[in-house]
């Protein structure tokens, strides 16, 4: 048996050998494969005979078996496709393949499969789908409560219907007004208002003592004393609001400080908004939202709620509707300023115009996040990820997927890694690596070669004997 031993170990040798060249071979042609996880060889030894004591035992023959790296990553790299998606640490995507078309819809295997290849891209049916063709699974988000719905997977698709607009319903206004405004005159309530107005009323410059009376303090400015509450008021900034249809309305407005303080009543500001700017005469221009009062302190004592309502805001025959100017707690004040101007510090509203979808990302909690024309954000879904406590008994299919095995276990939701958009995960092949085990693979063939020469030899030697 000893040489007939010695040849079928070397033939076992070089089966093996060719095992793993095989697999060598494979690592390093899917080297750039995107989520491409190399597979090792293992080689086990066979007793071949003499059991017993030690002595009698020989080496035997071997064999080959892949051993998987799914639980190595790879190197991840950067992307400048929104789409494309990376897991760092543990975990698959859960995806499905498709199995055909019917009525120009596609329709999926119902099998799910994991993978670690990212490359997802949108497809003409509002999928994502990688470049093996696999189609990524998710969990919808509630628009309103922004939290997972359901907890199974499904194929996710984008809606790019065209989002409504949404009509401004509050003003966020944050801001400081001066001790002492910078203005060209007072308000009424201050008796220089009405002296400058006398005097300069004989001269033609401004309105009559009794139209700036009239004008000043009032619920509405007319087109004709505009340029005097102009002189006697300060601006208040300006701020783009939307009505039902998502038209845009451009609301300026501005301060008048319309009494200051004497002892019995502190100071008083009014806010007015430009209603009409094409109002002639005695037309309304300016309309006046309410009163705000403040201590000595420069806190806000009026309005209590901190706020004021805008009722039925109309802006050149656009209606808005109500709107709350909210001031927040303690964020209008009025302490001094050396150039005697508003500062305003927040203004935001919260309505917007419709919408069409302009592009989908993935955001750092690894949500599928679709962004829209308008400015504006939506979270459409969770995407899946699951891990395994045998990852490393996970079948492989084409295309980078996996398949569930009694191995590896059922897919357990959620994993240690997260989502990471705009990177891809290479493919975990070291060439330098798999160049040195080519080297070793090939001289251990090549010896495997030598035995068979050499048993052959013995076996043509040992023929020779008889003739």
């Amino acid at each position: 048996m000893g040489v007939f031993g010695a040849l079928n170990a070397a033939v076992s040798g070089l089966s093996a050998q060719a095992y793993a060249l095989e697999n060598i071979s494979g690592n390093i042609a899917n080297s750039a494969t995107v989520g491409y996880k190399r597979l090792d060889t293992s080689f086990s030894d066979l007793v071949g005979g003499g059991r017993g004591s030690q002595p009698s035992q020989l080496a035997g023959t071997v064999s080959a078996s892949s051993r998987a790296t799914n639980g190595i990553q790879g190197d991840l790299q950067q992307s400048q496709v929104d789409t494309y998606m990376a897991i760092n640490g543990s975990g698959y995507f859960v995806v499905q393949g498709r199995a055909g078309e019917v009525d120009g819809r596609s329709i999926f295997t119902g099998n799910d499969l994991y993978t670690r290849r990212g490359d997802f891209e949108v497809d003409k049916e509002g999928r994502l789908v990688n470049g093996a063709g696999y189609y990524l699974m998710g969990q919808p988000i509630d628009p309103v409560t922004k939290n997972v719905a359901g907890s199974v997977p499904s194929i996710m698709t984008i809606d790019s219907s065209v989002i409504p607009a949404v009509v401004t319903d509050r003003i966020q206004y944050e801001g400081n007004l001066p001790t002492t405004p910078q203005t060209s005159a007072k308000l009424a309530g201050g008796t220089d208002l009405l002296d400058t107005a006398l005097t300069k009323a004989s001269t033609g410059a401004v309105p009559d003592a009794a139209a700036v009376g009239q004008t000043v303090g009032a619920d509405v400015i007319s087109s004709d004393d505009e340029v005097t509450f102009l002189n006697s008021s300060i601006a208040g900034e300006a701020i783009t609001v939307y009505n039902a249809s998502g038209t845009p309305v451009n609301v300026q407005m501005r301060w008048a400080k319309t009494f200051e303080d004497d002892g019995s009543q502190p100071d008083t500001w009014s806010l007015y908004y430009l209603s009409d700017s094409t109002a002639t005469g005695a037309g309304a221009k300016w309309s006046k939202v309410s009163d705000a009062q403040f201590g000595t302190d420069g806190r806000m004592t009026l309005p209590a709620t901190d706020s004021m309502a805008l009722t039925g805001l109309t802006v050149d025959g656009q209606t808005v509707g109500d709107v709350t100017l909210d001031f927040g707690t303690d964020a209008l004040t009025q302490f001094a300023d050396a150039n005697g101007n508003a500062k305003i510090s927040k203004l935001t509203q919260n309505g917007y115009p419709a919408g069409d979808l302009a592009g989908i990302s993935v955001s750092e909690a690894g949500r599928l996040v679709a962004s829209y024309s308008n400015g504006r954000t939506r979270e459409l879904y969770e995407i899946s990820l699951v891990s395994f406590s045998g990852e490393a008994w996970l079948e492989r299919v084409n295309g980078g997927a996996f398949e569930v095995t009694p191995e590896s276990g059922e897919p357990i939701s959620g994993a240690q890694g997260n989502i990471v958009g705009k990177r891809l995960e290479a493919s975990n092949t070291d060439i330098a690596d798999e160049f040195s085990k080519l080297i070793v693979t090939q001289q251990a063939y090549s010896a495997n070669t030598r035995i068979v020469s050499s048993s052959d030899e013995m076996l043509q030697e040992a023929i020779n004997m008889i003739r």
